[in-house]
């Protein structure tokens, strides 16, 4: 069925739609990895978004029951070039049409995606509906008003507090929507991992005397999250402490630092980042929007984003705390970043 996505600048892009076609409103980002487009459809950290694909054909290794990094998609819409219907892999059981009408989202295809990159580029992140009927500019901003994305943390991470069994030391993990891989680098090195909801008091984390905690990825502006923020303040004084992605960024509020939004953020699998003091350049898979922009007080930074010289890891210089921005259990290296784990292992 022809379709269109229509940004709130103006723009229009005509393709076709698969998957499940209805009305579906999100923030239009764009993806450079040419694999694991499986992985960032379910990674919690693009709740609310629709994703654009760089790289020109999608879908031609298939699905698998495996990969997930949660229960189920967390994207709003997948926008790619074009989509492959006869997928050839050892691993496969579905094809990404199926997968997208599965799990009620929508695809488009046909759509010059970089072209549409270019435009993210050049304007910022917009807000955009993908539809099979093109809208008025007033309908459409009415429509993409609506769009809040305020609360994603507290929808994608888990309700309850759960524990996995190990052997080894004991760690607490802040859910704010964390990925499958990220837990099994935790269960492979046979630590204990009891997992908390993103609303759990300081009290409640501490009161498990873990070894240390640790803070997760997650979705959205970290600075939607004050009570969050203020629960990290009592944590990071008590234990051994990491974060990566949204856990990086809320240490550094926590800790007096400042975070800003990129015009159009680091999505893929091919994000160059130097680690300052031991002169090494890591392949890094990365998703975020928002950046640390300040440096807190005692912290210095480690790692720099080779790109735009962003900020990508820091540390403190007198208490156990390390953060990295990047996603240190992706293989885009293929295990270049497997370190930052081990250096929270020698913290613990």
């Amino acid at each position: 069925m022809k379709s269109y996505l229509q940004l709130e600048n103006g723009v229009i892009f005509e393709g076709n739609a698969f998957g499940k076609i209805e009305d579906t409103v999100g923030e239009v980002v764009f993806n450079t990895g040419m694999t694991g487009y499986q992985e960032l459809m379910t990674d919690p950290s693009y709740y609310g978004q629709i994703v654009t694909m760089t790289y020109p054909l999608i879908g031609n290794y298939g699905i698998n029951l495996e990969d997930d990094q949660s229960d189920s998609p967390k994207i709003k819409g997948l926008i790619v070039r074009e989509k492959c219907d006869y997928p050839n892999n050892f691993r496969c059981e579905l094809d990404l049409d199926g997968y997208l009408k599965y799990n009620n989202i929508m695809g488009l295809e046909g759509i010059d995606t970089r072209a549409l990159t270019k435009v993210i580029r050049e304007t910022g992140t917009l807000k955009g509906l993908m539809t099979h009927r093109r809208l008025p500019q007033s309908k459409l901003m009415d429509i993409l008003n609506e769009y809040d994305n305020s609360d994603a943390v507290r929808k994608v991470g888990t309700k309850e507090s759960y524990t996995i069994k190990g052997s080894g030391k004991h760690i607490a993990v802040i859910d704010f929507g964390i990925k499958n891989n990220i837990l099994e680098s935790f269960k492979n090195k046979g630590l204990k991992i009891t997992v908390f909801p993103s609303n759990a008091s300081a009290d409640e984390v501490i009161g498990v005397n873990p070894n240390g905690i640790f803070l997760s990825n997650g979705p959205g502006d970290p600075k939607d999250y004050p009570d969050i923020i203020e629960n990290v303040k009592i944590m990071i004084d008590k234990k051994p402490t990491i974060g990566i992605c949204l856990g990086h960024q809320l240490i550094a509020l926590a800790l007096g630092g400042d975070t800003g939004k990129l015009a159009f953020g680091h999505r893929g699998c091919n994000h160059p980042v130097k680690d300052i003091k031991k002169d090494i350049v890591y392949i890094t898979s990365q998703n975020h929007g928002y950046v640390v922009n300040k440096v807190p007080q005692d912290m210095e930074v480690t790692h720099i984003s080779l790109n735009d010289k962003t900020i990508e890891g820091l540390r403190h210089i007198t208490k156990p705390i390390l953060t990295v921005q990047f996603h240190p259990e992706a293989s885009p290296g293929p295990d270049d970043a497997h370190g930052v784990f081990d250096e929270f292992m020698e913290l613990l």
